[in-house]
């Protein structure tokens, strides 16, 4: 592994899933990390998983990652630059605007403050859900404000790409905008599809498949997260939501009066609308490229899977994407591979020569 770009001393408050996966991530490199939490069991936790070791009176920190929930942001962030005063302290929080606006009316050294966010996470929270590669290939948004100087920039860029994220740098209001159209309208819609299963007969439920499964996944969140995230930028996501609502009122306006005039029309612009939304959602590497995606037949036996995937090696060809389906009630699952176009028929072709089954799949 190269050597680490960030240099010095790095001190993370709050060891669960982001600050853990950080502290992960730069003791793999060799950094010297300390941990601090004001749960003992978290920050134990953190440092048995090896995620760094417990803060000392003498440690002299160059940089501080402050990674707590969202409501105890600003006040951390406060309390690290009185505590720590040559250190550039960061926050990987959700939302962006709310806590500087707070750090500047409580007259804290913004200057020495500088607010990002790595587009990563998981569903499960805390350091038992720690991965030091969490924040590989993902965004990882750097907010500088006009207080900042391209040296505290740089540091925070070298932290990203040591984590193996890609930078971007943005306003905070840009950053605001941003995440409640591609993070926090996506978690609502999520959840509200979800809560229609709460008292859905168990005969329906059985019939669900990946596309409920996919849409519905990040509904399994930290409620107690989401109302805190929700809560601070909640002027753009209720501006979201209202246009939303309006296009879901036009698509039942069509519904209940299919035959009408205009209707058919109006349902077809809506999931054609979705279809040149999602063509610009980035693929891998930041790539717009559409995949295509093959479905094969998997027996539920031990090591099929795994001769499924070291095949498609054997063929040249890279797996874009990869997830697997089980058949309900039947020894067998499915996998949906993505590659790129051009790889698509010689892939079919060659394992369906190695004896392999293709299958429709719901794309």
């Amino acid at each position: 592994m190269s050597a680490a770009r960030v240099h010095g001393q790095v001190r993370i408050v709050g060891a669960g899933l982001l600050g853990a996966s950080i502290g992960l991530a730069l003791r793999d490199r060799g950094l010297d990390v300390v941990l601090a939490d004001t749960s003992r069991a978290n920050l134990s936790l953190a440092v048995d998983y090896g995620a760094g070791r417990p803060a000392m009176p003498d440690d002299q920190p160059d940089l501080v990652i402050v990674a707590v929930p969202p409501d105890v942001v600003a006040q951390t962030v406060s309390a690290e630059l009185v505590g720590n005063p040559v250190a550039l302290v960061i926050d990987v929080a959700s939302v962006k605007a709310g806590i500087l606006a707070e750090l500047v009316a409580t007259g804290a050294d913004t200057a020495r403050y500088l607010g990002t966010h790595p587009m990563s996470g998981r569903e499960r929270g805390g350091p038992i859900s720690a991965r030091a590669d969490l924040f590989l290939g993902r965004p990882w948004v750097i907010t500088p404000t006009a207080q900042n100087t391209d040296e505290q920039y740089r540091m925070v860029e070298d932290l990203a790409i040591d984590l193996g994220s890609t930078p971007v740098r943005m306003t905070v209001d840009e950053h605001d905008r941003g995440v409640a159209l591609v993070s926090h309208l996506p978690q609502l819609v999520s959840s509200l599809l979800a809560a229609r299963l709460r008292d859905a007969a168990d005969s329906a439920v059985g019939l669900a498949g990946q596309g409920l499964r996919d849409t519905t996944r990040i509904a399994g969140s930290n409620p107690e997260l989401w109302v805190q995230i929700l809560s601070a930028n909640a002027e753009p996501v209720a501006r979201l939501l209202r246009e939303y609502r309006d296009d879901l009122d036009a698509v039942i306006d069509a519904l209940d009066a299919p035959a009408a005039s205009g209707a058919p029309r109006r349902i077809a612009e809506t999931l054609a609308a979705g279809n040149q939304g999602i063509a610009r959602i980035p693929g891998k590497h930041g790539r717009d490229d559409r995949f295509t995606a093959l479905v094969v037949k998997v027996d539920d036996r031990p090591g099929q899977l795994a001769r499924l995937l070291t095949e498609i090696g054997e063929e040249g060809v890279n797996l874009e994407d990869f997830r697997l389906e089980h058949s309900p009630g039947a020894q067998v699952g499915f996998a949906e591979i993505n590659v790129l176009p051009d790889a698509v028929h010689h892939l079919a072709a060659a394992l369906q020569t190695r004896g392999w089954t293709l299958a429709e799949g719901e794309r």
